[in-house]
Formats: structure tokens, sequence, C-alpha cells
């Protein structure tokens, strides 16, 4: 049986293919389309997951879309009556799309399909979806299941306990009362973009202080034991207009919002400390309250404050459970996931059995090419390249290339599902070399310099580079950790920001944290040789782990779009699958100086 789940028409398209409750494929319309969080139909996603499970689209027996469009508008239009006259205006800009679109999901979803889908759809709850994509791919035979997002229909954050195949949701959440919205509208105050901006913020944080975090607890936020929490709508604005906060909010915090692109001064970077500190304590606190209602020794998150690795981080080392499982695509591409997932499971009553490690394969499932493909395409780009005799001599030539502080991308394999390139869509580079930060932010991602970099570590020498304990698995970037003492490099309080803090400088933020990756062979077997062969060459089992993108661009799909990746960077070399291509010995016409797109 083959179940198509899809997220789509609000944020980060995706579509997702289960064969007999297995996933086969799934992938975001981003990567395709190469509009960043492109939320049309995912129709080249939808066709790409048909192909990778050798069907056509005729042959899907059901669809699941990720949540319910009524009750959504029901809970836009409540919104409008209750601040009319004053959200008359967002009133009529939202008017339309409901009226040509998201009123007709299926007629949509028909289009999308090009007529040819003949079957039944299925609309699950957002929350039962994000709920779905924690629980169901998830090792664990029984869990407390935590989801925490900006809003889907009027849910924001839920509670709910797995056990085997079955989903009971416990507490929610609703709106205004959000803690994505909260952390939105700080995104949108310090001048970074919402919904893609919040990384930003988090990755801010560790260069202020948390100065503000008794005043939003005092005035913005009404926080309560168990973690529920009221917002005070006096301060907010995105439930009557296009900004997130008011001018309420400006007068709390000594001024207007910061412009994009402004200078960053401290009070941007001490509200990012702030908000962030606000984030953990709710975040632990509604943590302690599912561990109480289910009495389950283990966690699962989904939504997209699960990619908070920070806020993760600190829950993993004081929250009450003994194993925590994170969905690496936690927004709404993941939701296409649990959307599938919930109808195999729930409605069509089908067992699950939890698999060792997980059932996300990875989260390697996208698109892949063959040697044939690689070599064609780079023959018609007159693109030069080297073909090491096996995989062991293309390893070690790249260990030898980062050693000497070369910047390398690697495109082998299927493509990541999720935000986080886990070594099949990423640049690699030595985190030995202080310089090696700046460098990467400054003629790579073309980004702000104050951007951290996540190291990939092997997992078998974990414990030796970072306070994490020996036995747990961080394979999708999920959880912040601080780095060994063992690797720690003192430095003078007067000391400048730059000053080498570790044997790995490049990936220790102020703090000491950084956000780990853990390597092993089973999951990700290609990266895992790469890493040893790197380990060989220096004796340091890290790498740098960034995507394989520019600033403003999706993480690269395609042989062109890698090659023009390196191509319009300082990238030294390219993998593409088994062969390695050097941007120097490329012709001259081919390179081209960055479009600085601003995300």
């Amino acid at each position: 049986m083959h179940i198509l789940g899809v997220s789509a028409f609000y944020h980060d398209s995706a579509a997702c293919l289960l064969r007999d409750g297995e996933i086969v494929a799934a992938a975001q319309e981003e990567r395709f389309t190469r509009k960043k969080h492109d939320a049309a139909f995912p129709a080249h996603a939808t066709r790409y997951c048909v192909q990778e499970a050798g069907i056509g689209i005729e042959d899907l027996d059901l669809v699941v879309y990720y949540e319910k469009p009524l009750l959504k508008l029901e809970r836009l239009l409540e919104s409008y009556v209750t601040h009319a006259p004053r959200g008359f205006g967002q009133f009529l800009r939202s008017a339309p799309s409901w009226i040509t679109q998201k009123l007709h999901i299926p007629r949509e979803l028909d289009r999308g399909l090009e007529g040819r889908y003949r079957g039944r759809y299925v609309f699950t709850q957002h929350h039962e979806a994000h709920a779905a994509s924690a629980f169901y791919p998830s090792p664990f035979e029984e869990a407390a299941v935590v989801t925490l997002d900006g809003v889907g229909e009027w849910t924001t954050g839920s509670i709910a306990h797995g056990r085997s195949r079955e989903l009971q949701m416990l507490r929610e959440l609703h709106f205004p009362h959000s803690l994505g919205l909260l952390y939105s509208a700080l995104t949108y105050f310090t001048g970074f973009k919402v919904n893609s901006g919040e990384y930003k913020l988090m990755g801010l944080a560790p260069y202020g202080k948390p100065i503000y975090r008794d005043l939003m607890l005092r005035e913005l936020v009404q926080l309560e034991a168990d973690g529920s929490f009221r917002l005070n709508m006096r301060y907010f604005a995105f439930d009557r207009a296009q900004v997130m906060t008011s001018r309420a909010f400006d007068a709390l915090f000594g001024g207007p919002a910061r412009k994009p692109e402004a200078p960053l001064t401290q009070r941007e970077m001490d509200l990012a400390a702030s908000v962030q500190a606000v984030t953990e304590e709710i975040v632990l606190r509604i943590a302690d309250h599912a561990h109480a209602l289910t009495g389950a020794r283990n966690l699962t998150l989904a939504g997209g404050v699960a990619l908070n690795c920070v806020a993760l981080g600190r829950l993993q080392r004081e929250g009450p459970f003994a194993n925590i499982w994170a969905q690496p695509a936690s927004g709404d591409a993941g939701a296409a996931l649990g959307a599938a997932l919930f109808a195999w499971h729930e409605l069509l009553d089908r067992p699950r059995t939890p698999r060792a490690g997980d059932a996300q394969r990875g989260s390697l499932l996208g698109p892949a090419y063959t040697h044939a493909q690689v070599t064609e395409r780079l023959h018609v780009l007159a693109a030069p390249f080297h073909e090491p005799s096996d995989e062991g001599a293309l390893c070690a030539q790249v260990a030898e290339l980062l050693a000497a502080g070369r910047v390398v991308g690697h495109f082998a394999g299927r493509m990541e599902l999720g935000p986080r390139a886990l070594g099949n869509r990423s640049i690699l580079a030595d985190p030995r070399a202080p310089e090696m930060q700046s460098l990467l932010n400054a003629k790579i991602k073309f980004r702000e310099s104050f951007r951290p970099f996540a190291p990939a570590v092997l997992r078998e020498h974990v414990h030796e580079y970072f306070e994490w304990p020996e036995a747990l698995d961080s394979p999708y970037m999920s959880f912040v950790a601080h780095v060994h003492s063992a690797q720690r490099a003192p430095v003078p309080t007067e000391a400048a920001l730059s000053a080498r803090r570790s044997t790995i400088a490049a990936v220790t933020h102020l703090d000491y944290s950084a956000r780990i990756q853990t390597v092993d062979a089973q999951r990700h077997p290609r990266f895992h040789k790469l890493l040893s062969a790197f380990a060989r060459r220096t004796g340091c089992p890290v790498l740098i782990n960034t995507s394989l993108n520019v600033r403003g661009e999706p993480i690269v799909n395609s042989i062109d779009e890698a090659y023009q990746c390196l191509m319009s960077t300082g990238m030294d070399a390219l993998v593409l699958e088994n062969v390695i291509v050097y941007r120097h010995e490329q012709p001259a016409h081919a390179r081209r100086e960055p479009a600085l797109a601003l995300d």
C-alpha cells in the first residue's frame, strides 16, 4: 500500500511516500524549485517520491494532508472578529488566498497530482502530524511526545503519549499563546526574517547576557509551573497585523525594532540571550509535565521549536528523560512524513515495530545520482575532474585536502530531509584552524560573521571531544553540548571574541558550546569513512559540517547546482559521488562572482 503525505500552501512544502508503512522517499519542494521555503504544492517532490517508489501517481492508495483547513479558517476568522475593526486589513490581505486556494484543498491537491489520483483525501490535524513525525520513526516502544511551533489550526503546542502504534493526545496550548510565535516575535524585533531567521537569533544568544529574562517573564509571558503560559497580547501584533510586535513592545525594550541588515548592537545580543533563556525554561517545564503525565522514560519532539538545539541540549542535561529523540525535519516538511505515518498506524490500525537507532534512515530520503550521471554531466559542462581508484582512495585524498586547510564540498548519496546537511550535501573544513569560522562565513557562505558552525564527530570519539554521554547519539545535529574540558584553551577575560577557545576552535562558540552531529557507519556510511580518513591523517575525528549552499539559497539538489556552488564561492574542491573536481582546474568562464542574495 502506498501513502503520500503532503504539507503545502503555508511554509516549506514537502512530500513523503510510504510503502506498507516503510519510508521510501521524502523531499522538500524548495530543493527542486530553488525558492527557499517554497509553499506551493510539492509537485516536484511528489514526482520524485513516486519515481523513487517505481510507481505512478495513479497507483497511490491514499493521500494525507497535514492539517484541517476549516479549523484554521475558524481560528483566523475568530481572530479578525475579536480585533475588529483593527484586524480588518489583515483579513482583506489573507482573504484572496483563502477564496482561491485554501478553502479548496482537495481541488488544489487534484491539480498538484495532475488529475491522475482517483482515491480519497485524508486530513490530519497539524499537531497530530507533528506528534506522529516525532514518535513513529523514533526507536522507542513508549515515549512522551512534545510538539511546539508557531500555530497549526488552533494548537501551538501539545503533549501526547505514544505506546506501540497508539498516539494519545493529552494536553494542548492554543493560539495566540505560542512559544514559537514568541521566539519569532524576537526574531522580527532583532531584524531577522520570521520563519527562517530564528536560528540566527539562537546563534546570536551567546554574544549577549539574559538581562531581559525577568522582564520578559514579568511582562510578556505568564508562565505556570506545568509549562503552560499566556502571552500578554498588549505587546504583540501577530494576531491582528502583518508585524509581530506592538508599540508597547518598542517602549518596553528601549526603541523600535532593528532594521534588517543594520548593524547589530548589544541590545539585540541581550534580547537574543534573554528569549533563549525564557524558551529553555518553558521547554524544561513542559518536559517535566510530560514526564509526570506519562511516566515515560523516553521523550520525542517535533515542531519548529524542536529545532532549537540549545534548548534540547539543556533538556538532555537537566531534564527527567533517559533518552530523547527529535525529528530532524521538525518543521512543516516533517509534518508531511508525520501525516502519512499517522494515517498508516492510527487510521489504518497497522502495527509498529520500533527500529534500533530509528526508522528515519539517517534522514537521507531525497534524490541521489549515479557515477555515470555525474561523469556525463561533467563532460557536458567541460569540467575537468579526477576519479580515484576506489572510495578509500577518494576519502584519503579529501582528508589530505582538508588537513591542508582546503574547503571541500561533499555531494554524495541521497539528499537530506530537513534544514540540516548531514554529510551528503555538505561543505567540510578543518575545525582546528581558528580562522576557518570567519573564512567560511565571509568567503563561502556570505553571511553574518557571528554565525557558528557545527562539528561532525565520529560516534566512537564523541566523549573525548564533548561533554556528551558515551551511550547517546546525536545523528541529526539536534543537541548542543559543551566542548570537553580536556580540549579547551584558557581565554583571558579581556581577550578578543576571535580568541582560540579549544583544539577545535572553529566550531567552539563563545560559551564553549557546539551543535554536535555524531556520525556512525550505519546511518551515514560514506561520511563515516571520510571522517575516519581525516582522523587517521590528523589525529582529529572532527570536521566542520555546514550545508552545501550559499546565503539565501536552499541546499543544492542537482549536479549543476553543486558545481555552480563550487564556482561561485571560495571552495577549493567538490566531491561529486566518486569524483573530485578542483576549482583551480576549471575553465575561467565557469567562475563567477557570487550573488549575495539576502535571506
